[in-house]
């Protein structure tokens, strides 16, 4: 039977997603060239199940299909920052959480926007962690999750 994937392998789909993400808007990417791009790079071999690939491209697709709402909502909570000049990856890692807390009813809020703060730990810094964690707990409020 299988079940949700496990959290390690979810993390790592949270983290290829947040790159794919990157390449889109730094690298200016159509979001499937960003994920046509990635895989054959960063898994060759193909070890990455093909359950976790389908979740870390939804995101991807899913995030870059509803950007403007996600940045409607960021706004009205980052107060006195504008998206468009938040720092790239802080700016990537709230849109993916939103994303998420948008479209991930199973998953409790608590588990992604904590998903997102280690995705901010590891790719941006601790200072990004208290701006990452306030933003997206205003969203949740917002969008009434739990």
């Amino acid at each position: 039977m299988m079940t949700r994937p496990d959290p390690a392998g979810r993390r790592s789909a949270r983290e290829a997603a947040l790159q794919m993400l990157y390449g889109w808007e730094v690298g200016r990417l159509g979001p499937q060239e960003a994920i046509a791009t990635y895989w054959p790079v960063r898994d060759p071999d193909g070890e990455v199940s093909e359950e976790l690939r389908a979740f870390a491209d939804g995101l991807v697709t899913g995030t870059i299909g509803r950007v403007g709402e996600i940045d409607g909502l960021l706004s009205a909570r980052a107060h006195n920052w504008r998206v468009e000049r938040m720092a790239v990856i802080d700016r990537l890692v709230l849109r993916l959480a939103v994303f998420e807390l948008l479209t991930e009813g199973a998953t409790p809020a608590k588990v992604i926007i904590n998903e997102a703060l280690e995705l901010a730990r590891t790719f941006s810094g601790d200072e990004a962690v208290a701006f990452v964690n306030g933003v997206l707990d205003g969203v949740r409020k917002d969008l009434n999750r739990e």
